[in-house]
């Protein structure tokens, strides 16, 4: 994902906290706790302490939430505080307000909601419904009112949070604003006296500076493209978001980062994506894996290997060649002959490389 900044100004690039953005990140745990272990006992603390009528109107709303977080929920323009960033939801116009609630309601693309508007279009309106049905009954009740009566969602849905603020979010945000804070004070030295590479990667393994200084690119599934114009791109901490590496990145809306702050002073290395790939392919061939097995037992030269298995030496090179690239192997010279070995961490920690660059 690439957020074009070229021939923008320095200080475009910022780093801000947005209770908004933190309370969106809470609801996401509260929706899908299994993202999150860390924060599962809070979660279930949270809802066994929810008056009922407070955790229906999270059930009917989550569809903002719950895959993936509504535009609006993550401002780019972060304030103080919990109601100026509502405000600032307020004067959003119903069409921008219902598009972007379409996109999480519906799971599908931002082309979907493009001209006409299902707002004013029976057709258009008829596909959003279909596409929300197709996510569930509560989706579809929920695009259902949504496009009866903008107005009255979105005095429920701010409603809703503010309760949220009471209910819970007020009391963690006390604590959870000490961390942001230490956060940002690193952020925002690195970006005066270091630059913005440096800034960045202290975000995470996963967001780099391109060579050439014009484009911001996160290592994630998703193949899509933005640019920073005018008011920049911002970069918004968050304690409750981990593991998720959030972008707001459809055209315009300002381009946010939403990115975890780490729980240890020290956190795993993030692997990138190309190599959680590389690694998959190669364990796809079922000799590769029958060679790892071996492997597993302990060092073996290419010819015992191919004897193992009876397998040509051309062959056995081949599998391990693509092992080695993988980062699966690791090899050591022994006078005429290499001995071949089973890299255990790397190959331990793929089952989590591959949940983090998924959930990232």
């Amino acid at each position: 994902m690439r957020i074009d900044i070229g021939g923008l100004p320095s200080e475009r690039v910022r780093f801000a906290a947005s209770p908004l953005a933190e309370l969106t990140a809470m609801l996401h745990v509260l929706a899908e706790p299994g993202h999150h272990p860390r924060h599962a006992d809070w979660a279930a603390e949270t809802w066994a302490g929810m008056r009922p009528d407070l955790a229906e109107r999270l059930r009917e709303a989550e569809c903002l939430w719950r895959s993936s977080q509504a535009d609006f929920l993550i401002p780019g323009g972060p304030r103080p505080t919990l109601a100026q960033e509502l405000d600032a939801v307020d004067r959003i116009d119903d069409e921008t307000y219902v598009t972007a609630a379409l996109v999480t309601t519906c799971g599908g693309s931002r082309r979907r909601f493009a001209a006409p508007s299902p707002l004013a279009d029976a057709a258009a309106r008829e596909r959003a419904l279909g596409l929300a049905l197709a996510r569930g009954a509560r989706h579809e009740a929920f695009a259902e009112r949504l496009l009866s009566d903008p107005a009255a969602v979105r005095s429920r849905v701010r409603r809703t949070l503010e309760d949220c603020a009471e209910a819970f979010f007020d009391a963690a945000w006390s604590d959870v604003a000490v961390r942001l804070a230490s956060d940002l004070r690193l952020k925002n030295d690195l970006l005066q006296r270091q630059g913005t590479g440096a800034a960045l990667a202290s975000v995470s393994g996963a967001v780099t500076l391109a060579p050439d200084g014009d484009c911001i690119v996160v290592d994630k599934l998703q193949d899509k493209a933005t640019a920073a114009r005018g008011a920049g791109v911002t970069f918004v901490p968050s304690v409750f978001g981990s593991p998720h590496l959030v972008v707001v990145h459809a055209a315009g809306w300002q381009p946010v980062v939403q990115y975890p702050v780490a729980a240890e002073p020290n956190p795993a290395e993030t692997v990138p994506l190309e190599t959680v790939t590389l690694r998959l392919k190669a364990l796809a061939h079922p000799v590769r894996l029958r060679l790892l097995r071996t492997l597993a037992r302990g060092p073996h030269t290419t010819g015992e290997l191919a004897h193992s298995w009876e397998l040509s030496l051309p062959e056995t090179s081949r599998h391990l060649a693509v092992l080695r690239r993988a980062g699966l192997l690791t090899a050591e010279r022994r006078g005429r002959y290499t001995r071949y070995a089973l890299s255990l961490p790397d190959v331990t920690a793929l089952g989590d490389d591959l949940l983090a660059a998924v959930l990232r």
